[in-house]
């Protein structure tokens, strides 16, 4: 089997702010190295494929989603600053809002098609910077990854350089949503090769939403066949 890889993309080494890319300041870098200890106070966690991290242009990173620490996983080993849609009911108590805010989360409706926060988030992309979308709009029950929004097609396709899809495993078993609080575990974090504005444009909406999913479910097969976990069966 073919290593994967666990460093940075070359081009962001020494990541200095220029026309098409943000650069995190030291507060966002400061916070995020409180999140790398948070989380390796918890749990083992290794990140793959982090070359793939585009060094230029905006971003769009799909995911799965698996526990509350989701948004720190994705975001905690790129070098390039990540923004966070994040459901409403989050920004409701002050001092939680004005900490997420700081770290460039905006709130989302969910069950809703929030035209509001699409539009947030395609301004963002425009502007060259990282937006993360958890695709299938709440954390799986079971560990396997649901159906993905079909808007999640829509930020990808019009605002996006490039679209990377991102898989989350072991979260679910370190922390389901049925656990008030975090157990010991094992999660991987692992990026695939980022799908160009031209490649997503060639295909139809709801073609580049499966081809988005199928990509992370073979993803995950993979590495719970790597690491020894349970296979989890799909359709």
């Amino acid at each position: 089997m073919t290593a994967l890889r666990s460093h940075p993309n070359p081009l962001l080494r020494s990541l200095v702010p220029h026309e098409g890319i943000e650069a995190p300041d030291m507060y966002y870098r400061f916070m995020r190295r409180i999140c790398q200890a948070f989380l390796a106070a918890y749990w083992k966690v290794r990140v793959l494929n982090r070359h793939y991290e585009p060094h230029v242009g905006g971003a769009v990173y799909v995911s799965n989603h698996q526990s509350f620490m989701d948004p720190m996983l994705v975001g905690m080993a790129l070098r390039r600053p990540m923004n966070f849609m994040a459901r409403d009911s989050l920004f409701r108590a002050p001092r939680f809002r004005h900490l997420i805010e700081s770290l460039n989360a905006f709130p989302v409706k969910r069950g809703t098609p929030d035209t509001g926060a699409l539009k947030e988030a395609m301004r963002r992309l425009k502007a060259g910077r990282q937006v993360l979308v958890f695709a299938e709009g709440t954390r799986t029950n079971d560990g396997r990854i649901g159906p993905f929004l079909p808007g999640v097609a829509l930020p990808a396709r019009r605002a996006a350089q490039w679209i990377v899809p991102v898989l989350i495993d072991g979260a679910f078993e370190a922390w389901p949503r049925t656990s008030a609080l975090p157990r010991p575990g094992s999660v991987v974090v692992q990026y695939a090769r980022p799908i160009s504005r031209a490649e997503a444009r060639r295909l139809k909406p709801l073609d580049l939403v499966r081809r988005m999913r199928d990509t992370i479910i073979e993803m995950q097969i993979k590495v719970r066949r790597r690491v020894g976990r349970p296979a989890l069966k799909y359709d």
